[in-house]
């Protein structure tokens, strides 16, 4: 059997994307991905083996598109405000561009833990990064409020990200075309950015 050209490789993987992020693992199917394709589901069997193998492929360059670009920016050799506004914007992109990956990465986790840790070991990282010993420094200097790392993050993960996860819902009660939501969602992450920069810059001890 001929192997696969590139361009049939890169179908299978844009195709398998597509469906994982729509689906889920336990909601897709070998064919699903072959159909998206456009290929025979007997060829995609033979290179790929499994749907198992093909979701671990995906899992880890979705997870990786999650955190990696996350990484880059808090090592930036910025100032503490700038960088929290960068990572802000960073979500923010990054959310808008791929309005699925943010419920594909949380229910895959909630399906199999495990699976994040073995692919990368975020927490060491973390702890590790140019952004965490910005932030101690400022806590140790009273420039910020006192504050865990986690909590910074969380705070603006979860600001963000729920922005294009309430798509729907938000378009629904008020009444939004796709336009006015572009527009609504960045007048918001404005708002997002001033809440957290003047909750943690605040002079009030």
């Amino acid at each position: 059997m001929k192997c696969l050209t590139k361009s049939a490789e890169d179908r299978i993987k844009e195709a398998a994307i597509k469906v994982f992020l729509e689906k889920g693992f336990d909601g897709t199917t070998t064919r699903d991905i072959a159909k998206e394709a456009g290929l025979n589901s007997a060829l995609m069997n033979y290179y790929f083996r499994s749907k198992e193998k093909l979701f671990s492929s995906v899992f880890e360059e979705m997870l990786q598109l999650f955190f990696k670009g996350l990484l880059e920016v808090l090592n930036r050799p910025i100032s503490l405000k700038q960088k929290i506004s960068a990572v802000i914007d960073h979500d923010f992109e990054m959310f808008k561009t791929n309005p699925d990956l943010a419920n594909f990465i949380i229910n895959e986790l909630h399906r199999n833990p495990d699976r994040f840790f073995s692919v990368i070991s975020f927490d060491k990282v973390l702890v590790h990064s140019v952004f965490a010993q910005q932030l101690k420094v400022a806590v140790d200097n009273e420039e910020i409020r006192e504050i865990k790392i986690e909590h910074v993050l969380l705070l603006i993960k979860s600001n963000i990200q729920f922005i294009f996860q309430g798509k729907v819902m938000t378009c629904k009660i008020w009444n939004m075309n796709d336009k006015q939501f572009d527009e609504f969602a960045e007048n918001h992450k404005i708002i997002i950015t001033d809440m957290i920069t003047q909750y943690l810059f605040s002079s009030e001890k």
